[in-house]
């Protein structure tokens, strides 16, 4: 009898495991600055092979490979603040405040971490926010002051400012390990760890200064681009790498005595590390520095051999951070999401920086790893957006959404079971005239792009599938006619769906 009576219990106790519904996993959100889908192998654009061939993205192709990336996943404003703002809102730029890099979030509005540790979850933030708003709304943060230094940069918490020793990238990647292990360990988690790299002026680690050196980067065939087939914003902007990319502050042909904020906070020994690597190439172009498209060229190598050296410590701190929740056990248990805020141009159509509604620019990488859920090498085909980022970690931990969030939630999307009324195309606008990148705002649809720069009052259209590159501009062809009534008319249907009104005058100049 106590033989029957014991096996009753047993197969009670297995009943109650089997019955008892799984920890809810915890979330690892890694997003860097100006990644271009590019330069990551997995995606399989232009410089995919290059970068598999050198090794530049080992760990984040790896994640890809364990979980799936989005071919079509958007921003709705390619601009720091704005896509951060977006990101944590679930809103796009009008209605989150968030125009440009010095709007605050909008007072009240809701944001995604409040949600989750009202479910339970622990949060954390560390490196770059860039958010006029400060603190995070986080039980953790330590936070980059502004855009933040590459070289030994000041970390604002709770206490105040912390200035520590060392590289950013790394100095995120610590402290991020660092709160892994000292989490609470009953409760599930959400870590952010934001990377200011691989953002303008590109300063490498140390380990990577001669990598790269001696291999050639691949051109662009758009490297010098005319921009014949456009509207006059593609002429009158300020983002050329053969003359507005700086030889000092971004490039760094520094002669004696020159410098810069970076190379201010360096010690001796830095400098002495930096002149042993740069000096002979600095000395090479100062003595014959080439000219003409000769100095566009070399610019070029020289931009992406650096942007590519960043990267490669953002990559380091991916294979680490993953390394981490394996060595935890938490691996099986953990989504890990890595994403930038924005797109970035590598010397197509000549151009360096973001901004535009155009390809590289606004395209996001988007990866997502989740064991169990996510099959292992996917290619999600679905029109994403960073306005959806909230919702999709709202609805992973069980919490709450208010209503009205522009953005939906990417779950069901990753279960493999795409709704049947998904967008067919996302919105964008863009406020911040710095590069010379005027206002506009416009639809990017499964085949076309369709943008009105509203302060001019001109228009462009182009047909991803014939013209993939957007070199010639179909919009005052007469045969588009109709495409261009039925894309305007859901233009403005989202538009005013979404309630944006901001292209517009204020009341007394109207």
């Amino acid at each position: 009898m106590r033989h029957l009576i014991g096996l009753l219990g047993c197969l009670v106790s297995v009943a109650g495991l089997m019955a008892a519904p799984a920890a809810r996993p915890n979330i690892v959100f890694i997003f860097s600055d100006d990644h271009s889908l590019q330069t990551i192998g997995a995606y399989g654009g232009r410089l995919a092979d290059f970068c598999r061939q050198q090794g530049v993205t080992p760990n984040i192709d790896r994640l890809a490979a364990r979980g799936g990336l989005f071919v079509n996943s958007f921003c709705g404003n390619s601009l720091c603040s704005p896509s951060r703002a977006a990101v944590l809102t679930g809103l796009h730029s009008h209605a989150n405040g968030v125009l440009t890099l010095n709007t605050p979030i909008r007072p009240g509005t809701w944001t995604f971490p409040e949600s989750l540790r009202d479910a339970g979850y622990q949060t954390a933030v560390i490196g770059k926010w860039h958010l006029s708003t400060t603190p995070a709304p986080t039980d953790y943060w330590r936070l980059l002051d502004g855009q933040g230094t590459y070289w030994h940069p000041e970390f604002i918490g709770p206490n105040g400012r912390v200035k520590r020793t060392g590289y950013a990238t790394d100095l995120i990647t610590d402290l991020g390990v660092d709160w892994l292990r000292q989490r609470d360990k009953a409760r599930p988690f959400m870590l952010m760890v934001h990377h200011k790299a691989p953002h303008r002026n590109w300063m490498p680690p140390p380990r990577y200064y001669r990598w790269l050196a001696d291999v050639k980067i691949p051109e662009p065939e758009t490297l010098f681009d005319d921009y014949s087939g456009r509207a006059s914003p593609a002429h009158n902007q300020k983002m050329e790498i053969g003359s507005i990319m700086r030889l000092t502050a971004d490039l760094k042909v520094l002669k004696p005595g020159q410098g810069g904020e970076e190379f201010d906070r360096m010690s001796d020994a830095e400098h002495a590390e930096w002149t042993a690597a740069f000096g002979p190439r600095n000395e090479a172009f100062l003595k014959a520095p080439p000219e003409g498209r000769d100095l566009v060229r070399w610019k070029y190598q020289e931009y992406m051999k650096d942007y590519l050296r960043c990267i490669k410590g953002v990559d380091d701190s991916v294979g680490r951070i993953v390394e981490e929740l394996r060595a935890q056990g938490l691996e099986q248990n953990t989504i890990v999401i890595y994403a930038s805020d924005q797109g970035f141009y590598n010397g197509e159509h000549g151009w360096f920086d973001k901004r535009w509604i155009y390809e590289e620019s606004i395209h996001m990488p988007l990866i997502v790893a989740w064991p169990g859920v996510v099959k292992p090498g996917t290619r999600f085909q679905p029109m994403v957006q960073n306005i959806d980022y909230a919702e999709t970690f709202a609805e992973i931990a069980g919490a709450k959404t208010p209503a009205g969030l522009h953005g939906r939630s990417l779950v069901p999307v990753l279960r493999g079971k795409t709704p049947s009324n998904w967008r067919h195309s996302v919105y964008y606008h863009y406020y911040d005239p710095d590069h010379g990148v005027p206002h506009h705002y416009g639809i990017r649809t499964e085949r076309y792009t369709l943008v009105h720069f509203y302060k001019t009052d001109e228009w462009e259209l182009y047909d991803l599938k014939t013209d993939p590159q957007q070199l010639r501009s179909i919009y005052a062809d007469p045969k588009q006619a109709a495409l261009v009534k039925k894309l305007k008319a859901e233009l403005y249907a989202l538009k005013d769906g979404l309630h944006d009104t901001t292209d517009r005058p204020a009341p007394g100049n109207r």
